[in-house]
């Protein structure tokens, strides 16, 4: 295990700058998940730590020694790839073990390396197979059997599940889940999925445009979005993000956008107007049952089925975007092209200013 840090990480490629002074601190044995959308400078910042990028300033530290500055082989590290990379005409087993072969290992070591990798990750059938005759799922695990063997400070995983199909990533994450859980070992994992994040991350670190703007647990960033961006990535579908249209006299430019006097109750302890910009409203929070709340009235464009939830997609006055709905497949449905009211609990609405910076509730005062 080890503790991986980054100071002040940046990264120029010509005039173009793609990392602008991150700063990071992954905990020795922590599962730590980088997760944005393409283009944001996650997969740089992991290559950075394997050595296969120079960052143009800042440093990086592993296990207590500045890494930086190290060949790859010497960083302790093992990277899994997105494409897997193995090589065509080897067995598993030759894969698995050949950078102990080029590092000079004894065959029986290692034998012996590639026999414990394929026992944790139950492949030893497949060990005189030829790549091109395992599945993407089969191919993974020999890749991730090829880094355990190295038996690396740190793992580092570059979109690894992105080539399989939906019911193979929901496997391999379970399985990345034990293989962490068995082996201990700090991993830094990539993806611009979010469910990923969400289920494998200790920690998740989100990116937008070469800057981290959020980091923490993944129900913190789920339940208390730092902006509009952290707010929309997470969920899905997305978070409802309802602009509030400037109240008429305030000498605020106007646009479309939810009348302040529709939701006066659930802006009322928010300041003004011109401090509120945007309510945000997470789709399972919305009901179609009065509670004792503020209702805001919408239009059903169409119902989306998916077996043990149904989502409403609806139109509201003033509002360009569509507003989502979460709801039980059990419960009584409206028509499409109909008209229903919905209701939101105070405490579920989420309040952004117009830098799209969130607004801490009146409830939270006092809370860490």
């Amino acid at each position: 295990m080890a503790r991986v840090q980054i100071k002040g990480l940046r990264k120029t490629f010509g005039q173009a700058s793609v990392l602008h002074g991150i700063d990071l601190d992954v905990a020795s044995g922590e599962f730590m998940v980088f997760v944005g959308p393409s283009g944001c400078g996650k997969t740089t910042t992991l290559r950075m730590i394997a050595g296969l990028e120079s960052p143009s300033a800042g440093e990086i530290w592993i296990d207590g020694a500045r890494a930086d500055r190290l060949p790859p082989a010497d960083r302790g590290v093992a990277m899994v790839f997105q494409n897997y990379a193995l090589y065509p005409h080897m067995s598993a087993a030759d894969n698995m073990g050949f950078a102990l072969k080029v590092a000079g290992a004894e065959r029986a070591r290692i034998r012996e390396a590639v026999g414990q990798a394929a026992d944790i990750l139950h492949i030893g059938h497949l060990l005189d197979r030829l790549p091109a005759q395992l599945s993407g799922g089969e191919r993974q695990r020999v890749a991730i059997g090829r880094a355990i063997v190295r038996k690396p400070k740190v793992f580092l995983f570059d979109e690894p599940l992105s080539n399989l199909d939906a019911s193979l990533r929901t496997q391999m994450r379970l399985e990345l889940s034990r293989l962490h859980e068995a082996l201990g070992t700090t991993m830094v994992y990539v993806t611009h999925d979010q469910t990923e994040a969400m289920t494998l991350g200790q920690r998740v670190a989100l990116f937008e445009n070469g800057s981290v703007v959020q980091q923490g647990p993944p129900l913190a960033l789920y339940q208390k979005p730092l902006n509009t961006f952290a707010a929309a990535f997470l969920g899905s579908p997305t978070m409802n993000l309802l602009p509030i249209a400037p109240a008429p006299g305030t000498g605020s430019q106007t646009g479309s956008g939810l009348d302040p006097t529709a939701c006066a109750g659930l802006c009322a302890r928010h300041g003004t107007p011109e401090k509120v910009s945007t309510l945000g409203i997470r789709p399972e929070a919305l009901q179609l049952r009065p509670a004792h709340t503020t209702a805001l009235t919408v239009c059903v464009e169409r119902l989306e089925h998916l077996g043990d939830s149904v989502l409403l997609h609806c139109t509201m006055p003033g509002i360009q975007s569509m507003v989502s709905v979460r709801v039980t497949a059990l419960a009584e449905l409206p028509q499409a092209r109909s008209e229903v009211s919905l209701f939101v609990d105070e405490m579920d609405c989420h309040w952004f200013d117009q830098a799209g910076r969130r607004i801490r509730p009146a409830w939270e005062a006092g809370s860490p």
